[in-house]
């Protein structure tokens, strides 16, 4: 007979099934409850490895800025946005997995956020993350995500080229030196090169340039090199806080910043090196807080504020931030060795309140998920013990 499904009742909590879904509901819970001002607030302890191995410096904080909204996108076809650029005459934004690939496409909008155009890819795109734009005002597309949950992992990543006098993307492939990664930001530095950041779970983001030029539509795919790493800080461990979702430069390229969910990191560029300011540099950190599915980041026409737009179904507003302001903490410049007292951060110090409740928040889960396993283990060798008496007598 098929086994009925479970109940709420005392007997069927011991299935460990029941006891699993339960506690995965209890963290949808726990993350969606916000956190007292008391808590974010409260001082953090140390947590090691929250610095880049490559640039073991001390982060700039800034306090959390109250965002002000630019316009509404409620075009039912721009959804899932990724990806985002500002023009002088409004904005360009990609999204990404759709379920049909003809629904992937790039959108060009005016200043209200009204959608003007499309653009469709000549052929299927597999997950475009981020947008840039090149020195020569080529904006570029990084169809460069690949989730772990894919039955497989691609082989190649692929950078598409919107000609400046419009037309259809041009496809760039490239291949990872050390197999497959997920990226959701994409960079273009003074001399013109792609740098591809990788998104990563423990938080040592990648960057990747190509060893040779590109080249348009080759089936192989041009190789790439690591050319450094970056890790953000996250005094409590979240995976919100460290994961990198996108990258922008302003049109003077003096400066850079690469996003996570929850902050933007912002380096002075010198001599258009990107990736020397971003392994090498102290970054300023400003929070972007309250952003469900954070992924896209912009600079303004006149590079003078940052804006966002999130990854989510319905209309999504595009929010526009101040940059964080540099700082001089005490200590500032001297180096901070992983693992060293409040790497990346001020005493006393925290981010954003978000990181802080989604670690106290997994940490409790985790202890509870153990206990329910512990007690679930014990029932069954209970269980066993029963049936092998029954079977006896």
């Amino acid at each position: 007979m098929p086994r009925p499904p479970p109940t709420t009742t005392s007997s069927s909590w011991s299935d460990p099934l029941v006891r699993a879904s339960a506690f995965t509901a209890a963290l949808a819970v726990l993350l969606a409850v916000p956190v007292p001002a008391a808590v974010s607030q409260a001082p953090l302890l140390p947590t090691p490895h929250a610095v880049s191995q490559s640039a073991p410096h001390v982060a700039l904080l800034a306090a959390a800025g109250a965002p002000t909204d630019v316009c509404t996108i409620d075009d039912p076809r721009a959804i899932e946005l990724s990806g985002l650029v500002a023009t002088t005459t409004g904005y360009v934004v990609i999204n990404d997995s759709q379920f049909d690939p003809d629904d992937m496409r790039v959108f060009f909008l005016n200043r209200q956020c009204e959608v003007t155009r499309s653009v469709r890819y000549p052929t299927p795109a597999r997950d475009p993350e981020d947008l840039a734009v090149a020195p020569d005002g080529a904006v570029w597309v990084a169809d460069t995500g690949d989730n772990v949950t894919n039955e497989t992992r691609r082989s190649t990543i692929a950078l598409w080229r919107l000609p400046p006098q419009g037309g259809s993307p041009v496809i760039h492939r490239l291949t990872y030196p050390d197999g497959a990664h997920d990226a959701e930001a994409l960079l273009f530095g003074g001399d013109g090169n792609p740098v591809v950041i990788t998104k990563e779970l423990d938080g040592r983001a990648g960057l990747y340039a190509p060893a040779q030029p590109l080249r348009a539509r080759t089936s192989a795919g041009v190789p790439l090199t690591r050319v450094g790493e970056f890790t953000p800080a996250a005094p409590a461990g979240s995976l919100f806080d460290t994961m990198i979702t996108g990258a922008a430069t302003p049109p003077d390229r003096r400066r850079v910043v690469l996003r996570t969910y929850t902050a933007a990191y912002e380096w002075d560029v010198p001599n258009g090196d990107v990736v020397t300011a971003v392994t090498n540099g102290t970054p300023r950190v400003t929070q972007l807080p309250d952003e469900p599915q954070g992924e896209a980041i912009a600079y303004t026409p006149d590079g003078k504020a940052f804006l966002t737009v999130s990854d989510k179904r319905g209309p999504t507003t595009m929010r526009r931030y101040a940059p964080a302001a540099e700082a001089a903490p005490s200590g500032a410049g001297a180096p901070s060795l992983p693992g060293s007292a409040s790497p990346g951060l001020p005493a006393g110090s925290a981010p954003s309140s978000t990181p802080v409740w989604y670690g106290v928040a997994g940490a409790l889960v985790a202890l509870l998920i153990a206990g329910a396993g512990l007690l679930g283990l014990r029932g069954r060798r209970r269980r066993r013990a029963g049936r092998g008496r029954q079977r006896l007598a």
